[in-house]
């Protein structure tokens, strides 16, 4: 499946190595204002080649809208943008064209398909995820008109982990991190996993700011089951924690329980999300990125022969992709959050009434 969403859905086109990754946005309401240089600003957070971070490769990520916009505003109709490949390296592959990258979805994708591209791993890569952050740069859009903030940052990054989350960090930092006083101390695991030709892993942290009361639907499509959907759709994510999620299997039933007073929740320790309907508190989630799979030691492996091969790769790869992994999950948050909105319209016959009862 290649289509998120119910009301407010996008299908996603495109393999890393293609000309062209695009997306397809159905049901955005009609008026949405349309900011293009805050589109090209998201790509550009996520876009690869920035610093010796991130992989080599550079790409543009140019956005360019091909429908669904007139006069800078939506119209209702199908939304439809293309980010054109510039900078490939088809041949650094070719070593590996019969082989199955161990960490990688080599193997799934052929035995599944009977076939697979094995040019930076096609629809596998994490390249697909271009297309991810423009749909959610069009969702931002629509939060924007209802003040519905999301942000995110790195909160660990190989176990070193983040004491103080502050955002307003992110925005200077190279590897987007919430903790200044930390940041250096993750840098030097990144460069260190990098010079010794090897990878780390990383934690995302989502917050969500002034969500309204009342999104998700029970009991299949709970706005925290589709937080998890969404999150675990993205290439290298193994987890997600909403609120103090792992934490809270430690602690009594007194401690973990948001108590209620008439000016509202004492504590958030359920993370803004209650029987899997938002509550009005900042949601917040943590997302665990694996080390990338791409790493320039020599590995065992099988062939598509089934012979035992040693796997030595080439090419240009993130030595920690939960960097720009996290601008992703931001974008991933920001569909949820506006598909739930438009679903939750028709919960209450008051809410069908404003519309059409004149």
């Amino acid at each position: 499946m290649n289509t998120f969403g119910h009301k407010f859905k996008f299908t996603t086109f495109g393999e890393s190595h293609g000309k062209a990754l695009g997306c397809v946005i159905d049901g955005a309401p009609a008026g949405i204002k349309i900011d293009e240089e805050f589109i090209q600003n998201e790509m550009n957070r996520r876009k690869p080649g920035q610093n010796k971070y991130a992989t080599a490769r550079k790409e543009s990520d140019s956005i360019e809208i091909l429908s669904g916009v007139f006069e800078g505003l939506t119209t209702g109709t199908p939304i439809s943008m293309v980010i054109f490949n510039e900078n490939q390296k088809s041949k650094d592959y070719t070593n590996v064209k019969d082989l199955f990258r161990p960490g990688h979805a080599d193997y799934t994708y052929f035995n599944k398909y009977g076939i697979r591209d094995y040019r930076g791993g096609g629809r596998s890569s994490a390249r697909e995820t271009a297309a991810r952050v423009a749909a959610g740069a069009i969702a931002k859009l629509l939060l924007k008109e209802l003040n519905i903030e999301v942000k995110s940052g790195i909160c660990e990054i190989d176990g070193i982990k983040a004491k103080n989350h502050d955002f307003s960090n992110v925005q200077n930092s190279e590897i987007y991190a919430l903790d200044k006083n930390m940041e250096q101390e993750q840098k030097d695991a990144i460069l260190k996993a990098k010079n010794s030709h090897n990878s780390v892993g990383g934690v995302a942290l989502i917050n969500i700011k002034n969500c309204p009361v009342g999104l998700g639907e029970p009991l299949y499509f709970k706005l925290d089951s589709q937080f998890a959907n969404a999150m675990m759709s993205i290439n290298a994510v193994k987890a997600i924690e909403i609120g103090d999620g792992f934490d809270s299997v430690n602690k009594k039933g007194y401690e973990n329980n948001d108590q209620i007073t008439a000016e509202g929740f004492k504590s958030n320790h359920s993370g803004g999300i209650l029987g899997g309907i938002s509550n009005g508190e900042d949601i917040n989630l943590k997302v665990y990125f694996k080390p990338t799979p791409s790493i320039f030691i020599k590995q065992e492996t099988i062939d598509i022969y089934n012979n035992e091969v040693e796997c030595e790769l080439k090419g240009r790869h993130d030595p920690c992709v939960a960097v720009r992994g996290s601008v992703v999950a931001e974008a991933m948050a920001s569909l949820v959050l506006a598909d739930m909105l438009l679903l939750n319209m028709s919960s209450k016959i008051e809410n069908v009434k404003k519309v059409y009862d004149k």
